[in-house]
């Protein structure tokens, strides 16, 4: 089957291979495991993972590492050549600015450090800003949305809530995405994962037509309705999804039901390295699981162009490049 591959749910510090940890520490003379097996522990969650917050532990390492402008510029550099390697068409990187300033950055530096790691390889791709779920940071979310309306348009073009779902509920945040509405800083929000069908209600009472994962709205049918009535974009991320036990198996995965109903949905990788796992391997996944015919697989494809945040000339030409690839002058069989 030829995939056409657009990856919109993706975080840098998740996504980082074990060549890039090794190079990021040796730059700046930090000593890590040696072995590649005790390093992917470090960087990979388990089958015993539990939750999201036991998968979020395994973000610590390469946080660690990207905390200087040289050392974020180039982990956007080599993400953006591992993901053209495998094929990518377009992808949107996402990552949290507030996260990176234990060396004394700025959100600003951190962004500027990012663009320019986009610079380096002809691939093309945004950034979205995550704010973030915690305790008190309320002025660092609003400050990543006023960053994000500074470059927007300039490598980056959205921003996003992540974090502990469960812990932090959606509610919380209004504050921020109202700045965001009022900018004109597009976004979509984490929900429907950790927390359930009421957290993505929330997000779209903020405003959101896009929900990063969502697929615990499954579990409210009036809900799944609505999405289809209302053209929200679900980002579903299946390997990540299985290793948060959110479903026990790929059996019981929800895409059939959603693509049923008319849901708008996208197939993601969420981490990369976190989960061990590439967006082809995930659409081959739901091709062997729920035999995705190749009319699926181009709608998948659409609806990830559509839902990207990408400029019209770059949709324009992503619609181009999958019709080739899905093979759609051919009734849709390769």
């Amino acid at each position: 089957m030829n995939y056409a591959l657009i990856d919109i749910h993706l975080h840098l510090d998740g996504s980082l291979s074990l060549q890039t940890v090794r190079e990021l520490a040796h730059m700046q003379g930090i000593e890590i495991a040696q072995e590649d097996e005790e390093l992917k522990v470090q960087l990979q969650v388990g089958e015993d993972c539990r939750d999201l917050n036991e998968y979020l532990e395994k973000f610590s390492l390469a946080g660690s590492l990207l905390q200087t402008r040289e050392a974020i510029t180039k982990a956007v550099q080599c993400l953006e050549q591992e993901l053209k390697a495998q094929g990518l068409l377009y992808a949107e990187i996402r990552f949290a600015p507030q996260k990176h300033l234990e060396q004394g950055l700025t959100q600003d530096q951190v962004v500027e450090a990012a663009i320019r790691g986009m610079g380096q390889c002809d691939f093309h791709s945004n950034l979205i800003l995550c704010c973030m779920r915690e305790r008190d940071n309320l002025d660092q979310n609003l400050e990543t949305v006023r960053v994000a309306h500074k470059y927007l348009g300039q490598g980056v073009c959205a921003v996003d809530l992540a974090g502990a779902e469960a812990l932090y509920p959606t509610e919380h945040f209004k504050e921020v995405f109202e700045l965001a509405a009022q900018l004109g800083v597009p976004y979509t929000i984490h929900a429907g994962e950790a927390d359930g069908p009421e957290s993505v209600k929330t997000a779209l009472a903020l405003g959101a037509k896009r929900i990063g994962h969502g697929v615990r709205s499954v579990e409210d049918q009036a809900l799944v309705k609505r999405l289809a009535a209302e053209g929200i974009t679900l980002e579903l991320c299946p390997t990540s999804n299985l290793n948060t036990n959110i479903f026990r198996g790929l059996e019981e995965y929800p895409l059939p039901a959603f693509l049923d109903a008319g849901v708008r949905v996208t197939i993601n990788t969420d981490n990369m390295t976190v989960s061990g796992t590439s967006l082809k391997r995930e659409l081959q996944l739901m091709t062997e699981t729920f035999g995705l015919t190749g009319k699926q697989l181009y709608f998948l494809a659409k609806n990830a162009v559509d839902a990207s945040f990408a400029d019209a000339h770059t949709k324009e030409w992503l619609k181009k490049e999958i019709e080739e690839k899905s093979c759609l002058a051919r009734n849709f069989f390769c």
